[in-house]
C-alpha cells in the first residue's frame, strides 16, 4: 500500500515537473513596434493591444513612438525594431537609396491622408478659390502631409508656390502653437488638434485632405524582408490580430473604441478622443482590412513625383506583400 502510494507521489510530482516545463510554450512571443508618432489617427493598433487580439495570437506586441518618419526608418533598419508602423512612402525612399535588404510593406493601417484645413474664422460656405492670395501654414516639405496638401490643392486649380503665400519653414511639432499664436489664415492639421482648436475657438475645420485626395496607402506596418523571411508566422499572427482589430473599430461604437485606446492617450479627454474617432470612422481613414492594393500604390507615387521627390517608381510586387493580409482576411 505504501509503495503504491509513494508510486503515486512520484508520478504525480513528476507530472507537475513536466507542466511547469511545457509552460515556456504558452509565453507570448515578443514583437517590438516603431511607430511613427503616438495618435488616434491608429486607433486599430492600440485596439489590437487593449482587446487582447496579439495576445490571442501569442505576441507580447511592444510599441514605441520614434517621432518621425527618419527616425522610425532608422529604428527599423539598425535593428531597433521588428515592425515599423510608417508612411508607406519611407520604403519606397529607402529603395531609391539602394539596399539589399528591401523594407516590405505587408498590412495597411490607415488608407486617407489624416490632416483637416483649419481656417481662422468658420467659413460655412467655404470653397477651395477662397485659399488664394491667403497665407498657409502648411507641413514640412518632403513629407507625406505636405504632398498630400499640395495634390488636393492642384486638384482643385490652386499652385501652392504661386497662389498661396505658403510656409514650410516650421517643424511639425511646433505648427500648432504657430497657427495659435497668429501666423497663418489656414493651417493643416492632424487630430486632436483641429478638434481642441475648435474647442478652444482657435479654428475651425472647413474641409478634410483625407476625403479629398482618395485612398492611399497612408501608413503600413513594415519590415525588413529579411525579418519576414525568417519569422512569416509572427508577421501572419500580427495581421491576423490586426485584421480583428480593424474590424472592431467597425462594428463597435466610437465611444466605445475610445475607451478602449484611452490608457495610449493618458492627457486627452475621453470626450475628445471619441470625436476623433468618429471623425476619421466617418470618413473611413481606418482600413477595413489590411490589404495594399496596387491601384492605391500607384496613387502613392503619383503624388511623391507630382512633388518633385521620386526618383524611381518601386514594383508593387517588390515593397508591397498581401499574402499575410490575405491570409488573415481568410482565417
Amino acid at each position: 500500500m505504501r509503495k503504491m502510494q509513494l508510486c503515486l507521489i512520484i508520478l504525480l510530482t513528476v507530472s507537475l515537473v513536466f507542466t511547469g516545463c511545457g509552460k515556456s510554450s504558452t509565453e507570448l512571443q515578443t514583437v517590438q513596434v516603431a511607430e511613427v508618432t503616438r495618435s488616434i489617427f491608429y486607433a486599430p493598433q492600440y485596439v489590437a493591444v487593449s482587446e487582447g487580439f496579439f495576445a490571442e495570437e501569442g505576441l507580447d506586441v511592444q510599441i514605441t513612438t520614434a517621432w518621425g518618419g527618419d527616425k522610425t526608418m532608422t529604428t527599423l533598419l539598425s535593428g531597433g525594431a521588428d515592425i515599423a508602423l510608417v508612411g508607406s512612402e519611407t520604403s519606397i525612399y529607402v529603395y531609391q537609396q539602394g539596399t539589399d535588404d528591401i523594407v516590405v510593406n505587408f498590412a495597411q493601417l490607415t488608407q486617407t491622408d489624416g490632416t483637416f484645413l483649419v481656417a481662422r474664422t468658420p467659413q460655412p460656405n467655404f470653397k477651395w478659390d477662397d485659399l488664394k492670395g491667403s497665407v498657409f501654414l502648411g507641413q514640412r516639405k518632403g513629407g507625406m502631409p505636405q504632398m498630400v496638401g499640395e495634390f488636393v490643392l492642384k486638384k482643385h486649380g490652386i499652385h501652392p508656390q504661386q497662389d498661396l503665400e505658403l510656409i514650410q519653414n516650421i517643424d511639425f511639432g511646433n505648427i500648432p502653437n504657430a497657427f495659435a499664436g497668429g501666423t497663418g489664415e489656414y493651417v493643416q492639421l492632424f487630430e486632436p488638434q483641429a478638434s481642441i482648436f475648435e474647442k478652444e475657438g482657435i479654428g475651425h475645420v472647413i474641409a478634410s485632405f483625407g476625403a479629398e485626395s482618395g485612398n492611399i496607402p497612408y501608413t503600413s506596418f513594415m519590415a525588413k524582408d529579411s525579418y519576414i523571411q525568417k519569422n512569416k508566422e509572427v508577421v501572419q499572427k500580427f495581421t491576423n490580430a490586426l485584421y480583428k482589430a480593424q474590424k472592431w473599430v467597425y462594428e463597435q461604437p466610437a465611444d466605445v473604441v475610445a475607451k478602449s485606446i484611452a490608457p495610449f492617450f493618458e492627457d486627452t479627454d475621453l470626450s475628445l478622443i471619441t470625436s476623433v474617432v468618429e471623425r476619421y470612422k466617418a470618413q473611413q481613414s481606418y482600413d477595413t482590412n489590411p490589404i495594399l492594393d496596387e491601384a492605391e500604390w500607384i496613387l502613392l507615387q503619383d503624388i511623391i513625383d507630382e512633388a518633385g521627390e521620386l526618383q524611381k517608381r518601386a514594383e508593387y510586387s517588390k515593397l508591397v506583400d498581401t499574402s499575410f493580409a490575405q491570409k488573415a482576411m481568410k482565417k
